[in-house]
């Protein structure tokens, strides 16, 4: 029989870990070796025990869950964090996978879905409801956007002129015409355009400027 799974219980309510005790230990593949009541408890028990999984709550005394989460991660040990708490995913979903936890799940999915969760946590996987998958999705399809923004206004108001001009499919001598210079100059502008945008492909122009919007304005 495969080793027990070991991990650690941090909510400040004593018999809401209670509860999970007993759930969890209803598993004979998973085995509760500690428990802690704020975020500064979780991190030294941690330490101390070297659990496999630490399920955590988020508000606790002291530390919070976040913070507690964010100090287990950097010690570097062979422990994954999963995030049990009343929050929903909107809330802090990101925060807490930018922390280092390897998982979310709300409190009231735990009595259908905490011992699932921590075995897929527990073999170093990442542990996301559907619902929370698509919002980190979407929160990083955001961040991509805000950054294909900031490298858009890095272009002069010529060179984005070139570049709607490449994407909408004219050619260097077209785009010359519409804007009174050589071919070689527009040449000249797009080398520097892809140079700014660090990509190597006209098609990639293509997306990038699909992706600002930049052919909308033309």
């Amino acid at each position: 029989m495969s080793q027990a799974i070991t991990v650690l219980l941090a909510d400040d309510h004593a018999m809401f870990r209670s509860g999970l005790k007993a759930l969890l230990e209803s598993e004979a593949s998973i085995e509760v070796i500690g428990e802690a009541a704020t975020g500064d408890e979780a991190v030294d028990q941690t330490r101390r025990l070297r659990p496999q999984v630490v399920v955590m709550d988020l508000s606790m005394p002291g530390s919070d869950g976040l913070e507690a989460t964010r100090r287990i991660a950097a010690l570097e040990l062979d422990t994954n964090v999963l995030v049990l708490t009343v929050h929903a995913e909107e809330e802090y979903l990101v925060p807490v996978v930018q922390a280092g936890a390897s998982g979310y799940l709300t409190k009231t999915s735990a009595d259908r879905d905490l011992v699932e969760a921590i075995r897929v946590v527990a073999r170093g996987e990442v542990y996301l409801p559907p619902q929370a998958t698509k919002l980190l999705l979407q929160e990083y399809k955001a961040a991509e956007a805000d950054e294909d923004t900031s490298k858009l206004q890095q272009l002069s108001s010529r060179e984005q002129e070139v570049l709607a001009l490449t994407a909408e499919g004219f050619s260097s001598r077209e785009i010359g015409k519409k804007l009174f210079i050589s071919p070689k100059t527009v040449d000249t502008y797009r080398s520097r355009i892809m140079k700014k945008l660090g990509l190597d492909h006209r098609s990639e122009l293509v997306r990038f400027a699909l992706r600002v919007g930049l052919l909308k304005e033309v």
